[in-house]
Order: C-alpha cells, then structure tokens, then sequence
C-alpha cells in the first residue's frame, strides 16, 4: 500500500495497514524527509522539492514509485489528489487499485456544480442558486437577483473555504466574482465558481456513508461541523446535540439515495446545512475519507480506514443499516501551528517539547515529535485531538482537561482558542451556527486563569528539580525512613 499523502492521516492509514498486514510505502518531499510517516513506513521514497505542485501533486512521480516499490494499491488520504479524478483513473489505467470512488463518481459527485444537478435527479433539498459554473460577473448578478441577496460564490472544484465569498450586495459582487475565482484556479486549477443562496445561520450537519462494490450502502449517523472560521471546520462532534432520530433517518436515506444514483463506492461524506426549523438542504459531497472521521469512529466503534481497505479488496460491507447505534458522544479538535492571538499567523519551526495528552477517552491522532521542524509549506495542522465520553458535556469536560495536558514547545498552537470555545457558555448549551466562531472572536476574551510561563522558566526549573533529586543528604541532615517503608522491610525480615 502507498499513501500519497503526508502527516497525521498518513500515519493513520499506515497504522490501519499494519494492523492488516500490509507492507506501506511512504512518499516524501524534501521538507518532510524527517517527517514521522516516513520513519514509520516500510519503505520510503523522495518525491522531489517541497512545493506541493513539485511533489504530492505530481501523480506522475506517485504513480512511478508503486512501480517501482511493487505496490498495487494507492491510499489518497485527503487532500492533494484524494479527488482527483484524472489520477484515479491514471491509476486503473496502470494496474494500481485507488482507494476512493470509481472516476465516474467522482466527477459526478465531486464537482460541486455536477454534485447539484445530481442532488435534483435523486429529489434531495438543496440550496437555491446555480447548477453549473457562472461564465461571468453579469451572469453572476442575474442569478443573484433572482434568488435574492445574500449569496455566496463558491469554487466548483475545491473545498477547505477556498474560492469562497460571501456577496451582501450587486456592488460588491465585481470584486468578490474576481476574488473568489482566482483563489480557486491557485487553489485548484479551475476557476469555475457558482452561486447559491446564503443561508442564515445555519448548521453545517454531514452525513458519513460506506458503499461497497455489491451495492450496498449505509449511513454512520452525523458530524456537528459548525464551529468553523472562515469556512474552515475547527471543532467536530458526533452526533449533533440538535439531531433528532427521525432527522438523521431522513438525513441518512437521502444522502444513500444520492450515493446509489452515482455508483458511488468506499467512504464519502454528503454535507447538508440545517436551519432553525431543521430543514435541511444539501450542500456538497466529498469523495474522499474526512479529516474528521475519528468521531465517528468513537461513537459507531468501527475503524473507518480498515472499512475502506476491504472494499476496494472486493469484500461487502461487514454491517448493515440496522447495526448501526450511536453511543456516546465525540468531539475533535484541529491542533494547528498558529497563533491565534497574532490573527492566527502560522508558526512554523522546531518542536522543542512536547507533552501529549492521555487517559480514559482521549485520542491523539498525531505525526508531530520533539525535535520536528514544522515546515511552512504545508497546512500547518499538527494533530487531531479527540475526546469520548457518555454525554456531550462530559466529553466537553474531558476534552478541557487534555488540552491543559497538551504542551508543544518552541511553536505557537491554537490550543488557547479551544479552552476559551470550550468554556464559552453558548458552545457548551450547542447554541451554535456557522457564524459562531467569529461572533465569539469580535469579542474580547475572558481573563484566563491560566498564566503562560515562558518555556525558558520552565526548563529552568526543571533543571533544578532534577539537580536537586540527585543531591547527596549531608551528614548533619540524616535520612529517615517512612513509617511505610520500615513496615515493608520488616515484614520482608519475617518472610
């Protein structure tokens, strides 16, 4: 098996392949060389210069390697060619098994504008606005009138809140039109954008599907994804605290309708958002694993990665609709290197120490390590913490008390931001939407009891601790054992 990608979720699936006994071959840009997927892997192989477009862009060089390392599968991870259609199909056409959906699903469902004309064809609610790319600025301004302002232009190709912009008015759309598609062709290599309506504060709810080869497809129950800062998900929780039973059914055969007309096969995620009223309309889908897959892991107990792997084997899916009960509750955590009291400028550099967090319910899915230099070329994610619990606020609790464990030395993190989330009393009544996030940022932040020591005092005093562990009792200060361990010895003497 080769992983085309890098970091946390390279290391995930190489953990789900050894459990399975696959041999894994890792991919490298220069800037990862020392990366820890690649000191986990079987077999390592450079990819070329850290620009991405250099190196895990180029399917061609990917492609190369499972030659010449003898693999015959390809694991996309997310990201970077995990919905590239053009790619899957390179990798058919070269004998190499591509774990993700068949071409044909991809572009019909990966493209957002296609991904609407398919939602219309299997009857599921969606957003008002366009179901192809807009050819231009006026063609923008005529839809928009027609569906009433506010609209958001949104890139057909991409996701991650790239070529994403919110138009409150007909002046403002010349510049956001521009803006929007040029972020998208950088982004992604198209410029198309389109145009829906924009909803206001709605949830943004998804749907977690599994479809093997013999047509059958299930539902995982939903993703809470509201916490968002500039269309960028933060915090994720499973299930949604607004979710009834009867919701998530209707959610759930929808998003499975959809996915049968498609053919779709392995794991995608059909996003919706929700209003106040709990209609919900879709959005997009993606066609690809979920950066946040880990709670639904947590609360269905299935390993998401391990599923993937048997149904591109040709294995049917080992559970039906009926097995699957939501138990607990899940939430993750996006650990980035930025600084979220500088406008949140990443913070590349050397890791200098690290103290990972532990105990009953917490997951760390992590490829980070003492001495790693976080590179800037890159999404500066570092590691994805999850907390489980019996209900929402106790994982909300246990979630507080593995960020205070966390520390990362010589960087600047986002931890700070998820206490002041987590402690924030509408987050923790789930009064949430996708504009939360920035409502709670364009406040000023409560006083923190928490005093940030400057990693010099710390190292400092742990030096001193450790000197004075070793100090040698003087004569004048005689030892004297406790009363604990003279019992010990003596009932040692009598044995």
């Amino acid at each position: 098996m080769l992983i085309a990608n890098r970091g946390e979720i390279a290391l995930r699936v190489m953990r789900a392949c050894r459990e399975m006994g696959l041999a894994t071959v890792a991919v490298y840009s220069d800037a990862d060389r020392a990366a820890l997927h690649v000191l986990y892997a079987d077999e390592a192989y450079r990819l070329g210069p850290a620009p991405a477009t250099q190196s895990y862009l180029r399917g061609d060089l990917i492609l190369d390697i499972a030659r010449r390392s003898g693999a015959d599968a390809i694991h996309p991870g997310y990201g970077f060619l995990s919905e590239n259609a053009d790619f899957a199909d390179a990798c058919t056409k070269a004998g190499v098994t591509f774990i993700g959906p068949p071409a044909s699903a991809m572009r019909a469902l990966g493209s957002k504008t296609l991904a609407r004309q398919a939602a219309d064809k299997a009857k599921m609610p969606r957003v008002p606005g366009s179901v192809t790319g807009l050819k231009d600025v006026d063609e923008a301004q005529r839809v928009a009138a027609e569906i009433g302002y506010p609209v958001m232009l949104k890139a057909a190709a991409g996701g991650g809140g790239k070529g994403m912009r919110a138009v409150t008015g007909p002046e403002d759309m010349p510049s956001a039109f521009m803006g929007a598609s040029s972020e998208a062709e950088r982004s992604f290599g198209s410029g198309e954008v389109y145009l829906e309506k924009l909803i206001e504060r709605p949830r943004h709810i998804e749907i977690q599907l599994m479809a093997d080869m013999h047509g059958n497809c299930i539902y995982l129950g939903e993703r809470e994804c509201s916490v968002q800062r500039r269309h960028q998900k933060v915090i994720e929780e499973a299930p949604s605290a607004v979710v009834s039973e009867d919701l998530r059914r209707r959610m759930g055969e929808a998003a499975v309708r959809l996915a049968l007309s498609a053919g779709y096969v392995n794991a995608g995620t059909i996003e919706f958002l929700v209003d106040a009223e709990q209609n919900f309309y879709f959005l997009e889908m993606n066609t690809r694993l979920q950066v946040e897959h880990p709670v639904t892991e947590m609360v269905t107990g299935l390993d998401l990665v391990e599923m993937q792997l048997r149904i591109a084997m040709g294995e049917p899916l080992g559970v039906r609709q009926e097995d699957i009960h939501l138990r607990g509750h899940a939430i993750e955590c996006r650990i980035y290197a930025e600084d979220p009291d500088n406008n949140f400028f990443p913070s590349p550099g050397l890791i200098t120490r690290l103290t990972q967090p532990g105990g009953p319910g917490i997951r760390e899915d992590s490829a980070v390590y003492p001495g790693w230099v976080v590179p800037l070329d890159y999404d500066p994610m570092l590691s994805k913490l999850i907390a489980y619990a019996p209900t929402r606020l106790a994982a909300i609790d246990r979630m507080l008390r593995a960020l205070d464990e966390y520390v990362i030395g010589g960087i600047k993190t986002n931890i700070s931001l998820f206490r002041r989330i987590l402690t924030d009393e509408d987050f923790r009544a789930a009064r949430i939407d996708t504009g939360y996030l920035e409502r709670l940022l364009s406040t000023a932040p409560a006083a923190d009891n928490k005093t940030e020591v400057p990693e010099d005092i710390v190292a400092l005093a742990a030096a001193l601790f450790s000197a004075s562990t070793q100090l040698t009792p003087s004569e004048s200060e005689p030892t004297q054992p406790s009363r604990w361990a003279q019992a010990g010895r003596q009932e040692a003497l009598r044995a």
